[in-house]
């Protein structure tokens, strides 16, 4: 079978939530024998040189890329406003871009091809005009959301105003595209209900993020105690938020409790504000070169989310590395995980505020909700279990 995959970014390295998604889903895919080319737009702000790409997985597919500016410019969003275009989307079409696509579909007969995210949809049309291949549309999160719950965080009344402009646009393209494909892919249940409401009446199913989890190997020697740690790329709107909060509202209180306590904050596009918070015990370390290592050494990862859509890959990885995770019940959104067992929720100052205060001073608390949190991942994110289940339905698909 061949598949033609479609990506916004390059996933190598798969080192944050979107590139881990594809990545895995190309790993599993390709033990089970399926014939894997990659089309990737190589925007500038996660711009990855192929020539410095050394990955096993990377040699067994056929590989193709188009770098592209995607920036927000003033001038380019004012266009957009007396146009009917989604600005968050319109930034990643390019003509060459398509140009490039069409030759590979004349040049290639595929049977599956698959478009990861709503920022490749605008290829769409291409793909139709030039293939007989069934499409499918993987929905790593409900766009239109993501924005709609930004703009109710915002407190200055122009900005919010224009993010629900780009919220209710978002909304109508994406309700208008999601009927266009033969499949569609969610990321979550919760996701599944989202699609479902705004009018999907395609085949619908829920593959949620897959790890490998040979990867993911725990030492508890090199684990210190007490550590909190967050883990985020900190270009990522809700992210930032988030930890703003945290840091605002509940570190103070919490950097109280033990004097030896520390948190660790890390991620790439770390912000200078971070680095300038008066607290002794907060240590800001940045893009760290190995996460899995990175979450290892630390005990208890705080996830104080108060927007976003989809699934928090971040989450997935802790829990597989038998981390006690306090998260808001918006990051924990998708998961099939249970308060108290393997994973505490919090979503008030004061509840972070004990949940933390129960981990530290009853270690063996947190290692349990840990070992729970591992035994939930292997139930319902094996890369092994979810390829077979996806290539099964790419066989049904091609009976049609």
């Amino acid at each position: 079978m061949k598949t033609l995959i479609l990506t916004n970014r390059i996933p190598f390295p798969p080192n944050s939530g979107y590139p881990i998604v594809v990545y895995n889903t190309m790993k599993g895919l390709l033990k089970l024998g399926v014939e894997i080319t990659l089309f990737s737009i190589n925007p500038n702000k996660y711009k990855v040189d192929v020539e410095d790409i050394y990955d096993p997985l990377f040699e067994q597919i056929k590989f193709h890329s188009f770098n592209l500016d995607t920036e927000v410019n003033v001038y380019g969003a004012l266009l957009n406003i007396f146009s009917n275009q989604s600005y968050n989307v319109s930034r990643y079409f390019d003509e060459d871009a398509a140009k490039l696509l069409g030759d590979i579909l004349k040049e290639n007969e595929f049977d599956i091809i698959q478009f990861e995210g709503l920022f490749v949809v605008p290829y769409l049309d291409v793909v139709k005009e030039n293939s007989k291949a069934k499409v499918i549309y993987r929905a790593h999160n409900i766009e239109f959301d993501v924005w709609e719950r930004i703009a109710l965080t915002e407190k200055f009344t122009p900005r919010r105003s224009y993010l629900q402009f780009l919220a209710r646009r978002l909304k109508v393209y994406e309700t208008e595209q999601i009927n266009r494909f033969h499949q569609v892919f969610a990321i979550s249940e919760q996701d599944r209900q989202s699609i479902l409401r705004f009018g999907c009446e395609t085949a619908l199913e829920v593959f949620p993020v897959a790890l490998d989890f040979e990867k993911y190997v725990t030492d508890p020697s090199k684990t210190s105690f007490p550590t909190l740690f967050h883990l985020g790329a900190m270009d990522w709107r809700p992210n930032k938020e988030g930890l703003e909060w945290f840091l605002d509202e509940i570190w103070p209180d919490i950097e109280k409790l033990n004097s030896e306590l520390r948190f660790y904050i890390a991620g790439k596009n770390m912000q200078k504000q971070f680095f300038e918070y008066d607290s002794e015990n907060l240590v800001v370390e940045g893009e760290v070169f190995d996460a899995v290592e990175f979450i290892n050494s630390k005990a208890i990862m705080i996830v104080p989310l108060l927007s976003g859509s989809g699934m928090r890959v971040k989450i997935i990885e802790g829990m597989a590395m038998r981390k006690c995770i306090i998260a808001t019940s918006m990051a924990a959104e998708g998961i099939r995980c249970e308060n108290g067992k393997d994973i505490l929720i919090a979503d008030t100052a004061d509840e972070f505020y004990r949940a933390i205060l129960q981990c530290i001073t009853n270690p063996k608390k947190w290692r349990e909700i840990g070992e729970n949190a591992r035994k939930t991942v292997e139930r319902d994110h094996d890369v092994r279990i979810i390829a077979e289940r996806m290539l099964n339905i790419y066989q049904k698909l091609l009976t049609v």
